[in-house]
């Protein structure tokens, strides 16, 4: 049993509630959170650890959609719009891929964990990076990807994703969960999502998409136009789209845990279809500037819960997650800034460990015990404006706690 102490303790639960000067007491599980002068007093056999001045104690962050295979790039692709990227990640995919190894991609995490990341959502697309997200003490759900949209090649492409699919379950701990990505609408044949899906609902895996993330993706779903055709066409030899947006949402009933990635192109008929489906949007909002996307518009969501992800370093400079909070404040300008921020705070803890099927992102009893803590520059004369103080201040923590240890 340990405890420590913090002058904030920024809960993220459901009221976004504070607490000044305060105190957790935990194991691998959080046990107690009370004001330091009652903690003191029920353990006072116990040496707490008080961190210093301006200190803030609060959950782990959670990345709930990154790439890590593509790690290696910095200024290789191309950005600025979503066709021009795609056709260089294919010119360069190997090249980057085999720059990415283990001892690269740990470096990467490792950064993640300084700038305050306890837990990813991996998306692989080979598993060229599990052992790196095996090694590290970052807790990973590792999102095995299908993906394959010409149906010759069907069961090829799902005995391959089926075979990954099981060395990462016989790899499944507290800290590495296997789950299950459907890469998109336009890349994955209908016959593979069905068996997907229906493996994920049988082994009771989480789910993830990525879904109308570009107008080019939007305008070949729809009406089989625009640049896509050109690229099936040449590609595969493809002239129609496998499916339309609201086609492929409606496989995905009754999966547990279910996020879709960027939406940024969906209709509000698939909005509803989206809440529906009690899915969580993955907010990427960096990529989503860099490829000159559209913007999210948060208001359309309405109650669908979103979370936020750094997507990877093929479509952003920077996996720091509080790089990330702050780059949605700016991007979001029509928020309210000092609102806007808890409702960023909660969407990379709270939001994001629902989305995965986690016991996280809560300062809680019974909550698992992965929490950050760093010092802000000055002292905080509003307690209604550290949630913004904290994403604008705040680029390397001071201590990281995952399971209740210290790494």
């Amino acid at each position: 049993m340990k405890i420590i102490s913090a002058n904030w303790l920024v809960t993220c639960d459901e009221n976004s509630s504070i607490i000044e000067n305060g105190a957790i007491v935990f194991d691998d599980k959080i046990i107690e959170i009370d004001s330091l002068e009652n903690i003191e007093k029920k353990y006072s056999n116990i040496e707490i650890l008080k961190l210093q001045k301006n200190s803030v104690l609060m959950p782990g962050l959670i990345n709930s959609h990154v790439h890590l295979e593509f790690s290696s790039n910095s200024t290789t692709l191309k950005y600025g719009n979503f066709m021009l990227w795609l056709n260089s990640v294919i010119k360069n995919r190997d090249e980057l891929i085999n720059k990415a190894n283990k001892k690269l991609i740990l470096s990467k995490l490792e950064k993640m964990k300084k700038t305050g990341t306890t837990t990813i959502g991996a998306i692989s697309s080979y598993s060229f990076d599990m052992e790196a997200c095996l090694e590290t003490p970052i807790n990973t759900v590792f999102f095995c990807e299908v993906i394959g949209s010409k149906g010759d090649m069907v069961d090829t492409l799902f005995a391959d994703f089926k075979n990954r699919l099981d060395i990462a379950k016989k790899q499944k701990s507290k800290k590495f969960i296997p789950a299950v990505a459907i890469h998109s609408p336009y890349s994955v044949h209908p016959f593979l999502v069905r068996e997907t899906l229906k493996l994920a609902r049988e082994e009771n895996l989480c789910v993830s998409s990525h879904f109308l993330e570009s107008p080019e993706e939007n305008l070949w779903l729809n009406e089989n136009k625009g640049a896509f055709l050109d690229f099936f066409k040449n590609f595969l030899g493809q002239e129609k789209a496998v499916t339309t947006p609201m086609e492929f949402l409606n496989l995905f009933s009754n999966i547990k845990n279910l996020s879709f990635t960027h939406c940024v192109e969906a209709s509000d008929i698939e909005l509803e279809k989206i809440k529906t489906l009690g899915a969580t949007i993955n907010h990427c909002v960096t990529s989503n500037r860099i490829l000159n996307n559209s913007k999210l518009d948060l208001l359309k969501l309405k109650d669908i819960p979103f979370s936020i992800g750094t997507d990877g370093l093929s479509s952003n400079n920077s996996l720091s997650m509080f790089d990330e909070l702050r780059n949605a404040l700016n991007i979001h300008f029509d928020k309210n800034i000092v609102d806007f921020s808890k409702t960023l705070l909660k969407s990379a803890t709270v939001n994001a460990s629902r989305a995965l099927g986690l016991n996280k992102g809560v300062l809680g009893k019974d909550f698992d015990a992965d929490m950050i803590a760093f010092s802000l520059p000055d002292e905080i004369e509003d307690m209604n404006d550290l949630a913004m103080q904290i994403i604008l201040h705040t680029k390397f923590v001071d201590k990281t706690i995952i399971g209740g240890e210290f790494v």
